[in-house]
């Protein structure tokens, strides 16, 4: 198959043995909060710029962005500081998608010193509780506009409400909703609420939509499974505010590398080449300037 040139949004570099790093969501014997324990099998191994890399080679991936995996270091500057020295070593990642607890009083240090970073790019914060009306939230949110900064946030269609008024009261940060907004079932009747998720995002021109991570909710996905709701996504937000990304390696558990690009190319494979190149490539390149 002749692939497209490909900018994947959504990678995570790690290293288990690194002295200051720390990645909660793949310890040896916890479980994830929502995979469960086959998430293990990610803490059996490092997976870094170089592997990435080598196992996406023949997939044309061109570019990368690397969003934060270090969840529960003391210091996520850490992360940032080694995922920089990853780009000048190889290329990749070419953003930088880091963490900040946006709550945190003394937070706009800590966006400084990742902004010493040239590729940084935005900021992942999984918050807890009711976070998005929360003033608190909101005061370190406002900082995103000040560094110029993407924000990525890990919402369900339960939120989207709240991710719309958040979107509404910062109409210059740009706001990615990731991985599809995490759609946990293959039910009709759970996509149809999905899809009124959807919408409720849609009418704010600030917030983007990024299609990816779909194997976490569909291990045993095919091109057929995922299909309504990749078309939908891009038939709600528009060609223009869609873009794809994989989740790798996480992802990784349920398919190969190769076989989510083909499936993602399989299934817009009748819309125009610009539409094509503009979900794989352009509008990734232009949001995160890279």
């Amino acid at each position: 198959m002749n692939r497209l040139a490909f900018v994947d949004t959504h990678v995570h570099f790690y290293d288990m043995q690194h002295p200051e790093l720390v990645y909660d969501h793949w310890q040896p014997g916890v479980p994830h909060p929502t995979l469960g324990w086959q998430i293990q099998k990610l803490a059996e191994r490092n997976y870094v710029a170089e592997d990435y890399a080598a196992e996406t080679r023949n997939a044309n991936v061109t570019k990368a962005v690397h969003v934060q995996a270090a969840i529960g270091s003391p210091d996520p500057v850490k992360e940032t500081e080694w995922l920089q020295e990853a780009a000048e070593r190889t290329g990749f990642p070419h953003g930088i998608v880091a963490h900040a607890d946006l709550r945190d009083p003394g937070v706009e240090g800590v966006l400084e010193r990742h902004c010493e970073y040239p590729n940084m790019r935005g900021i992942r914060d999984f918050s807890y509780g009711d976070y998005l009306v929360e003033p608190d939230y909101h005061r370190g949110f406002a900082l995103l506009e000040k560094y110029n900064l993407v924000s990525s946030m890990p919402a369900g269609w339960q939120d989207m409400e709240k991710l719309r008024a958040l979107a509404d009261r910062f109409p210059n940060i740009i706001i990615v909703v990731d991985h599809t907004g995490s759609p946990a079932e293959r039910t009709d009747e759970y996509f149809e609420k999905w899809k009124g998720g959807v919408a409720v995002a849609a009418a704010c021109d600030n917030i983007r939509w990024k299609i990816s991570g779909l194997g976490m909710g569909d291990h045993d996905w095919t091109a057929d499974s995922i299909r309504r709701y990749v078309i939908t996504s891009i038939e709600t937000f528009g060609v223009d505010r869609c873009f794809f990304a994989t989740n790798w390696p996480v992802d990784w558990l349920w398919s190969a590398y190769d076989e989510l690009i083909d499936a993602y190319t399989e299934i817009i494979s009748g819309f125009s080449r610009d539409e094509q190149v503009s979900l794989f490539s352009k509008n990734a390149e232009e949001l995160y300037r890279i």
